[in-house]
This record gives structure tokens, sequence and C-alpha cells, in this order.
């Protein structure tokens, strides 16, 4: 059985790799964008892309706190 602390850093991996998945998919879209002459469009799809990015760094830092023992979840708190 996985520990509550075990779930909480799977499920921040898995938000992680949405983040960064959701960050590859807006780059293509950014692209096209521009490529179609639509460049403030691109540019605000550019600064998702960014806030992607730091929270997606953000989530790993997490995760590594995690995995430190610096953050726990309680039983209580995963329930």
């Amino acid at each position: 059985m996985m520990s509550s602390n075990q779930n909480l850093r799977r499920d921040l991996q898995g938000l992680a790799a949405d983040l960064k998945w959701s960050a590859v998919e807006l780059v293509r879209i950014a692209e096209r964008l521009s490529q179609a002459g639509n460049e403030p469009d691109a540019q605000a799809l550019h600064r998702m892309i960014a806030m992607f990015h730091r929270e997606e760094a953000r989530l790993g830092t997490i995760v590594n706190d995690i995995a430190a023992g610096r953050i726990t979840q309680s039983a209580e708190a995963s329930a």
C-alpha cells in the first residue's frame, strides 16, 4: 500500500507532467498563430507557456521536498 506521501508525490508529478505536455502543445499553437500573422495572441500564449514552466518547476521542488521529508501529508488530509 502506498503511503499518503507517495500518493501526494505521484499526484504532483502527474500535474507537473500535464503542465509540461500542455506547454509543448501551446508552443505549437503559438507558432501557428505567429506564422498566420497573429503575433499578439502568439505572445499571449508564450506568457502562458512561461507560467506553466515556472509552475512545473515549483511542483518539482515540492516533490523533492516531500521525498526529503520536509513536507508530509497526514492520512486525514489525503482521505
